[in-house]
């Protein structure tokens, strides 16, 4: 009876372990996405994590008049220096490389995406000046 008490302990305990990893740590998938930050703030109660919002611009192919769309990709930085980078980056064209796992700890964010590098930061975005195609006023 002992043993067999053993023998379950071992496997539930083996098995939770398992559970835990796939859940919390294994990278189910990577990739990059590209676009404009439209929201980079640091958030929380306790565990105080970096989340944001980039803007990716695109055309919408299944519609036959091809107008132009915007999706929203959700995130969450861990690294404080990768953090700042995105945070220096506004206003600009930012290219980010996460990790998606399959659940989010408190301590990593609110996002399944974690981005945890930059590929390529754009130039600024030019302003046009509003008053600059007007006439002189005499």
């Amino acid at each position: 009876m002992k043993k067999a008490i053993s023998i379950i302990s071992v496997v539930v305990i083996v098995a939770l372990g398992l559970f835990l990893y796939f859940k919390f740590w294994f990278v189910y998938s990577s990739g990059v996405n590209e676009g404009d930050i439209n929201y980079f703030q640091r958030e929380g109660f306790i565990f105080k994590t970096y989340e944001g919002k980039m803007i990716q611009s695109g055309y919408n192919s299944k519609n036959t008049s091809s107008t132009i769309q915007s999706n929203e990709f959700k995130f969450s930085v861990e690294d404080e220096r990768i953090a700042q980078q995105i945070d220096n980056a506004s206003g600009r064209q930012i290219k980010l490389h996460w990790n998606r796992y399959l659940g989010t700890l408190p301590w990593r964010g609110n996002s399944q995406f974690v981005v945890d590098s930059i590929y390529s930061v754009g130039r600024p975005l030019q302003q046009a000046d509003p008053f600059e195609s007007l006439p002189p006023v005499e």
